[in-house]
């Protein structure tokens, strides 16, 4: 009887070991890597110290490798004549995802992709993939912009509104379309009838020279808001529009610590919980290839700071704009010039 319940008790084991060896055996196969242990990396346009895009980028760097566990790298300053090759030299030493900031990295993404299939590339504001391992993330800025706009047709006095882009691309025109109408029609519900905005393209991303001599130029012909989006080009205009005693809606960051007496407000895009979402996905395999995935007001990326130069009532105003957008009452793709 007792070398029986022996024999039982040594199969019992045998048959548990056999499925322990096998769950050991299933998790070495997976090749599942802790969070920390993936290759990534951060390409920037610009600075990080740039008060803008850059900064911004590089504070979902940070927030992400504090709370995953990441140990993601940057490099900055990167010009569009090295796009492709910074892309390459990355892919080749094995980085398993690779981030590059700003829709002008598209065609560069798209191109080296092609030849590295195991790696990810991932575009910020990238609203091209033509692979299976290229995987923009898009906040869609015009919602940004029509945070922006709201604080923007508050504000101005004789309805004249100047916006400045760095480049022409389809994002970039949809935003301004964006700020542009909304800003207009408030003016106008103001009984501001002759209401109109004026825009310009810088054709760069980081001439702070370029960046006041236009926003001087605006500001002369009468603006008397200004609102940027062109990365270092905008911390020219808010130094013309400074001198010029008008008013500065801030984009991307918080533009209100240069200066809170010109720009009144800002629009802050919450890259920090915009990049944890992103890499998040990456690390449960669902950012995929193919497709562009979208995140906005709904999402809680955009966040508006104000300084005392904006009312209560102003706020609640913003607030309640805010609200309309997130219950998908406000139709956006009709304000798009080119839709």
């Amino acid at each position: 009887m007792v070398k029986k319940r022996f024999k039982l008790t040594a199969i019992a084991l045998s048959v548990v070991m056999l499925f322990l060896l096998a769950g050991c055996g299933t998790a070495a196969q997976s090749g599942k890597k802790a969070a920390g242990d993936y290759k990534m990396v951060l390409i920037l346009p610009g600075p990080i110290n740039d008060q803008s895009w850059n900064a911004t980028n590089y504070a979902g760097l940070v927030k992400t490798n504090k709370t995953l566990g990441t140990k993601m790298e940057y490099v900055e300053n990167v010009q569009a004549a090295d796009y492709e090759s910074t892309f390459r030299n990355y892919a080749e030493r094995g980085y398993d995802l690779i981030m590059a900031a700003g829709t002008q990295f598209d065609e560069a993404a798209n191109k080296v992709a092609a030849s590295y299939p195991k790696t990810t590339f991932t575009v910020v504001n990238g609203m091209v993939s033509n692979g299976p391992n290229v995987a923009p993330i898009f906040p869609k800025e015009y919602e940004a912009s029509y945070i922006a706009a709201l604080m923007a047709g508050e504000v101005t006095k004789n309805g004249r509104f100047a916006t400045i882009g760095g480049f022409p691309n389809k994002a970039m025109e949809h935003l301004l379309d964006v700020y542009e109408k909304v800003a207009v029609d408030i003016a106008k519900k103001r009984g501001i009838t002759d209401a109109k905005a004026v825009r310009a393209y810088a054709n760069s991303w980081d001439d702070v020279a370029l960046g006041k001599q236009m926003g001087q130029t605006m500001i002369d012909n009468g603006a008397d808001v200004m609102f940027v989006y062109a990365n270092q080009v905008g911390l020219g205009a808010i130094q013309a529009a400074k001198e010029k005693g008008v008013k500065f809606i801030g984009f991307s960051g918080d533009q209100t610590t240069i200066d809170p007496n010109t720009v009144v407000g800002s629009v802050v895009f919450d890259f920090e919980t915009f990049y944890v979402w992103a890499v998040q996905k990456y690390l449960n395999g669902t950012l995929d290839g193919n497709k562009v995935h979208e995140a906005g007001i709904a999402e809680n990326i955009f966040k508006p700071v104000y300084t005392a130069n904006l009312s209560k009532d102003i706020q609640d105003k913003v607030a309640a704009g805010m609200e309309k957008a997130k219950k998908g009452e406000i139709d956006f793709a009709s304000m798009f010039a080119n839709k």
